[in-house]
């Protein structure tokens, strides 16, 4: 009787200190096997874009809208032949706008229409970047009065050779790392069970421009000098692998 009352105050006890009691921590650590082992890996690759963007556009206001849109047409045919002349392909040169505006006269309560407003926008695709500063510096004399932003990208190819450049590298880091990590661990590792790949989108932008810019350009202006720079194509990998 003595050893169950024992048992039964112990317990009561237990009960007591458990619900009352401080709290105890406990870390533990364990590692099963065929549980996932995740390693990241990081690789980039430096490339020299190899195709640059630019808007040209013809702008044109006057009383009569006809006689706006036919000079408008004109210039921009204009401007189109003499782009070509320079070997750059019809297929890249895209229109990319064409807009009418009608211009008011806001002095009088009727707001009348006092003309109009017609403007067209060329994005055009040069392949051969030593073209790039001579379109820039011929563009008035072409017809062009209105000169939008330089952008350069790649090409796809280059992308994807340039994407699969670093992500060897990624995957070669990830590798290395799992490999240094397990012998430390003293774990030996299995087959890769999973790989996934996150590439963040390149921000191309040309190293240096100078003349022309955005807006009206102007009759005489000083020789545009653009280049391309380099960009950055960064992929981050990450492999799981099994434990044994």
């Amino acid at each position: 009787m003595k050893r169950i009352g024992a048992v039964i105050i112990f317990f009561v006890l237990l009960f007591c200190f458990a619900k009352w009691g401080p709290a105890i921590n406990f870390n533990t650590t364990s590692v099963t096997k065929g549980e996932p082992f995740v390693v990241t890996g990081e690789g980039k690759s430096f490339v020299a874009p190899d195709i640059a963007k630019v808007d040209l556009g013809i702008t044109d206001s006057g009383s009569d809208l006809k006689t706006v849109e036919t000079s408008v047409n004109k210039n921009s045919q204009n401007l189109v032949d003499q782009i070509k002349k320079m070997g750059i392909a019809a297929s890249d040169i895209q229109t990319i706008s064409y807009g009418v505006s009608p211009q008011y006269d806001y002095t009088t309560p009727a707001q009348k229409i006092t003309g109009y407003q017609v403007s067209t926008t060329y994005e055009i695709t040069i392949r051969d970047l030593t073209k790039i500063n001579d379109l820039l510096g011929n563009a008035t004399s072409f017809g062009a009065n209105t000169v939008g932003s330089v952008t350069f990208d790649l090409s796809d190819n280059l992308k994807d050779q340039k994407l699969q450049e670093a992500r060897d590298i990624a995957v070669t880091q990830a590798k290395t790392e799992a490999a240094g990590l397990a012998k430390s661990a003293g774990i030996t590792l299995g087959k890769i069970v999973n790989v996934s790949e996150v590439t963040p989108s390149s921000n191309i932008q040309p190293m240096a421009m100078n003349a022309l810019g955005g807006g009206v350009a102007e009759k005489t202006i000083t020789p545009p000098s653009v280049q391309s720079g380099t960009t950055e194509i960064d992929v981050t990998v990450s492999l799981s692998y099994e434990v044994r």
